[in-house]
Formats: C-alpha cells, structure tokens, sequence
C-alpha cells in the first residue's frame, strides 16, 4: 500500500534513506537539517514522503510562509502595491505552500533509482494532491513550486493536471572545468572578455584569500557583509541569519566552505561555496560595497572558485542564479528553471493568470547581489 505523507522535520529520514533518492545532490540532508535549525523567520517546513510499507519512494522538501504579492515587482507597480499593502496588509500577503526550499538553488524530486519515469509523474502527482489537502486543512491561499528544472519532465505533465501555472524563473549556471590553470581558462575566453578578467584579477592580487570551514572570530564580519549585500539585492526571497551559515559549514566537514577576502584585517567579501568531486556551487557571495568595484571583488571571487575547481580536479563550477548575461559572458551555460504556483479561489487564480507577467522574476538580472 502506498502512502503520502508531510513530516514536520528532515529529522524523520534517515541521511541514507534521504540522499539515496538525491544522488549527486550538494543540497542534501545535511543542507536541508542546517536550514531548518538556522530560525529563517517566517517559514514552516515539511518533508513529503511517498512510501510503500517502510520503503521511500520518493520525497521533496517543502515549506510555508506568507508570501507577499510585491516580491518581484518593479517600478512604480511595486511602489503603488506597497503603497497599497501600508493600508491593507493582509490583501497582499498570501498563506502559501510551496515544494522546494527557500534556500536551495532548485525543487528537485528525489525517485526511488530503480523507478520508472511513468512513476514519476504518478508519485508527483500524489504530493501535489496530499499538498492540496495540507492546504485546505490550514487555509492556505497559494500553492508553488519554487524553482523546478526546466528540463525535468515530471514536472510538465503533472503540475498542469493539478492547475498550476508556469512562470520562467531565474537561470541557473554551469561552468564545465575543462583547463589544466587558469590561464587555459582565460584562453578560452572571447578577446575582450580575457583581457578584461586579467585586469580585474590584477586588482585582487593583494587580498588575502582563505578557505575556512568555520567562522571562528567572523561571524560578526559575515554578517554585516551579508546583510549590506541583501539590502541592495533586487529579489530576496528570506534573510538568512548567522546561525545558517554556522550551521552549513558544521553539518557539512569537507564539503562547505567560506572564502573570505580581506585586505589586511579587514573582511571585504565571503563566499559560502559546497562541493563534492564533482562540482563546486556558488551559494552566497557578501561584499563590502565601498569596496566591490576597487577590487572587483565579484570577479576576483569567480576566479578564485574556477582556480579551486582546477586545482580539485572538479568537473563543474555551479554559479546558482542571476546575472545570466554576465554568466553567459564569463564561459557558463544555462538551466531554465520554472515557478509554478496556483491560487486555491477560482476567481483570484484567474486574476493573477491574467496579469503574472508583472511578477516575472527572470527580468531580475542586473547589478551584482548575492550568487544563490
């Protein structure tokens, strides 16, 4: 008998149990058990489970919170609709249950290795179906997928029979490391690019790069620089706090990292990056922003992990989402992803079809923030 399931805790699975259905997967269990004790405000978690007896299926982390309507608008649509929020609230905040993750770069399925690809859409269908009920039960207005690939076809067959729509979302990029140093890699370059990047590193070539795996003595710095680095970012989804990144790096020995960027004693810039042996992702990038340009701390921190991939024989430097021309421009290539989302009143799901063209979040993709 198969059953579904919406477990409180990542605690409910087993790492093995867990992983076994994530293959090849950085965000893994570990990754998920250091978000939900990190104290993100404003979200609740759940975990889907879909078993037959005691075996696991397949599975998807999942979580609630109160989504606001202005999130990824712009211009004076954004400043008319906060405008608006000032005096009704509640009319732009929805109660909204979404699969994925807040602080994962994709929803990703996890499926039992041995399944066929029919019972992907079926076990999917099943957690759709079990989150309809979740969401009635608690009268939540919203449900979503938040950053399905693209190129997963479950997805495409089983989110239009539950009436979820599609939206583009932000790219995700992907470096193949394919160069014995770096200079192979600036030689792949186009000529304008190559010599641009020289001239940046050269800017770099007095900060003192570190690769940590704590924040002993500067947690403070970390967050500072992340939170001047989230103020200015035109889409954010949740604030972290010092506790995620403490708890990424101590849940994960040898596969987190934070590369810090200082000038003397000063912290400029830290890269919270997760690897395995093969591929390195880009999580979080903070910068001192008196200091971005005189350091071109962005670029000198990209050539730092592509160095890293070199030197570790890693096959795949992710870079996570936005900036996708600048991506582009720098060797990667890109992953659609898709937001999926439908509103539980008939009428409202109708009104938002007709105009999510002012929530595209795809069009989000300017000036440096965080690399997530």
């Amino acid at each position: 008998m198969i059953t579904i399931n919406a477990h409180p805790s990542i605690d409910a699975f087993a790492p093995i149990e867990w992983n076994r259905l994530f293959p090849h997967e950085r965000e893994d269990h570990a990754y998920l058990r250091a978000i939900e004790h990190a104290g993100l405000a404003g979200f609740r978690y759940l975990y889907f489970a879909v078993r037959e007896g005691k075996r696991l299926l397949a599975a998807s982390p999942a979580f609630i919170t109160d989504y606001r309507l202005d999130t990824t608008m712009q211009g004076g649509v954004r400043r008319t609709v906060q405008a608006l929020a000032k005096v009704l609230p509640r009319l732009l905040r929805i109660p909204m249950l979404s699969l994925g993750s807040p602080v994962t770069e994709r929803c990703r399925i996890g499926f039992a290795p041995d399944s066929a690809p029919e019972q992907h859409v079926a076990w999917l269908d099943a957690i759709l179906a079990r989150m309809e009920d979740i969401a009635a039960a608690e009268r939540l207005g919203m449900l979503a997928v938040k950053d399905a690939p693209l190129a997963e076809p479950a997805w495409q067959q089983a989110c239009p029979r539950r009436g979820l729509h599609a939206l583009p979302g932000l790219q995700g990029a992907t470096l193949d490391v394919r160069w014995h140093d770096i200079d192979g890699y600036l030689d792949s370059l186009g000529a304008a690019t190559r010599k641009d990047l020289r001239r940046k590193r050269r800017a770099g070539e007095n900060l003192r790069i570190e690769w940590r795996t704590n924040l002993d003595g500067i947690v403070d710095d970390v967050q500072r620089l992340y939170r001047e680095t989230h103020a200015r970012a035109q889409f954010s989804f949740e604030e972290l706090t010092p506790a995620y990144f403490i708890n990424v790096l101590r849940e994960m020995p040898g596969r987190a990292y934070c590369v810090t960027y200082s000038e003397g004693e000063r912290l400029l810039a830290f890269n919270l990056v997760l690897r395995d042996a093969e591929c390195l992702l880009d999580k979080f990038l903070g910068m001192d922003h008196a200091a971005m340009d005189r350091y071109n701390l962005y670029h000198v921190s990209w050539l730092e992990n592509v160095r890293y991939c070199i030197d570790e024989g890693i096959g795949v430097y992710e870079s996570g989402q936005g900036l996708h021309r600048e991506k582009a421009r720098l060797g990667s290539a890109l992953q659609p992803n898709v937001l999926w989302y439908r509103h539980r009143n008939r009428f409202v799901d109708g009104v938002f079809a007709r105009f999510d063209e002012l929530a595209r979040i795809d069009r989000l993709d300017r000036q440096p923030a965080t690399r997530s």
